[in-house]
């Protein structure tokens, strides 16, 4: 049932945010699309009380309550970074606004903008670390609920990789090629060749 739930909501974002952002560009009604777009976080409060819901009545903790833990942190981590992201190229292609700017291509521009996707990542670890951790606590019993401390493993060994992949950036930043424009958005530079 949490599986089913976990991908109804992932349907559910999408389908508020197709929905949201017509509104707001295709049908002129920025009001509706912007309410649309702020009852995206409920999907995530229907998310938690049902998988809380789940395991008061009895259920044993299991992946998928580990899996609904990390899927609400990715959101409260990533989410707003997406909508951000299309709300921008949806008002670029249906409303005549100046297409957004890329993330930067090269140097230290790069590495910043890495460490902030990062920082999501960060902040979807610790919100499901939080939430994992109060599902143990509500279960109270450690031989049930070993399926839930490895998911908090599982949220700090990605969160650990994607690290890594961010610090390479401050390591070794990328070059721009010789006669390149250095730190321009790709679609700038795209843009400019046309």
């Amino acid at each position: 049932m949490i599986v089913a739930l976990i991908a109804a909501c992932e349907i559910g974002f999408w389908v508020l945010l197709a929905a949201g952002l017509a509104c707001r560009y295709l049908l002129r009604m920025p009001r509706t699309g912007l309410a649309l777009l702020l009852c995206e976080p409920l999907l995530e409060v229907v998310l938690l009380v049902v998988t809380a819901l789940d395991l008061k009545n009895g259920a044993e903790p299991n992946w998928t309550h580990g899996l609904a833990a990390l899927y609400i942190g990715y959101t409260v981590g990533h989410g707003h970074r997406t909508v951000k992201w299309l709300d921008g190229h949806a008002a670029h292609r249906l409303a005549g606004a100046p297409r957004p700017a890329g993330p930067p291509r090269y140097g230290m521009a790069r590495a910043r903008h890495e460490t902030k996707v990062w920082l999501g990542t960060l902040t979807g670890a610790a919100v499901a670390t939080v939430l994992l951790q109060l599902a143990i606590w509500y279960v109270g019993d450690p031989g049930r609920t070993t399926s839930l401390e490895d998911w908090r493993f599982t949220a700090w060994r990605v969160t650990g990789v994607h690290g890594l992949v961010a610090l390479a950036y401050w390591i070794w930043p990328k070059k721009a090629p010789a006669g390149g424009s250095g730190d321009r958005p790709a679609e700038v530079e795209e843009g400019a060749r046309r």
